[in-house]
């Protein structure tokens, strides 16, 4: 359903996976092994729901199956690139769709980049669903007054690397600065429960609830 594509990056290009329909747009983030199958498969889904959904390649070509490898990539990313690549993917979005407002969802890593692009772009972010990510990179905390986007997180009760207390600590950090913050923690579920193509860790019940109440955040928002 989706293609490639490339969009302007803040005076550079980043390449990405597009798929495009008739409603607003959504940005989708990747996980630490890159833009793989899995992502593009998200993507596609976001289009046949109705939405324009957009993956920016936040590792310009480079992806892996390898937990070292992942590992190595993410440490090895330049946040001040993936902060322009990822919202020069939001003003394509904006462009393709002519809407003004976009939705933002990662996983894991991407989860917690979805944090930090909603509080730098508050000008076109609406809504965002952070799935099992929250922000490891200590020169990369938001400021989390811009932040005014609808937060609607997922998290798992047994994840060892984003734990539930971790979870239930942005979000009482984000409800005393006033924001519409909600974190859901999905009890018997591990890290990366929505990862279709991980059945080691794939859970059918959460990741379906996590996902019929992310079409209903973005539906309600954008």
């Amino acid at each position: 359903m989706g293609h490639s594509v490339t969009f302007p990056s803040n005076g550079g290009t980043c390449d990405g996976y597009l798929a495009t329909a008739d409603g607003p747009g959504v940005l989708v983030i990747q996980e630490w092994w890159g833009l793989v199958p899995h992502i593009e498969e998200v993507v596609d889904r976001f289009a046949a729901a109705g939405f324009t959904a957009l993956a920016p390649d936040l590792y310009h070509g480079a992806k892996t199956t390898e937990p070292d490898g992942a590992g190595k990539l993410m440490m090895a990313m330049n946040m001040g690139q993936a902060a322009k690549d990822m919202s020069g993917a939001i003003d394509h979005l904006r462009e393709v769709t002519g809407r003004d407002k976009v939705g933002v969802i990662g996983f894991c890593m991407g989860g917690g980049l979805a944090l930090v692009v909603a509080a730098q772009r508050p000008d076109a972010v609406a809504a965002v669903a952070p799935f099992y990510g929250l922000i490891p990179w200590p020169d990369a905390q938001p400021d989390w007054s811009a932040l005014t986007a609808r937060v609607r997180g997922h998290y798992a009760e047994l994840d060892e690397y984003f734990t539930p207390e971790l979870a239930r600590g942005l979000e009482e950090q984000l409800q005393s600065l006033g924001k519409d913050a909600t974190i859901t923690v999905h009890p018997d579920v591990q890290h990366a429960f929505f990862n279709d193509q991980r059945p080691e860790v794939y859970d059918l019940a959460a990741a379906t609830t996590a996902w019929m109440a992310t079409l209903d955040l973005f539906r309600s928002t954008l």
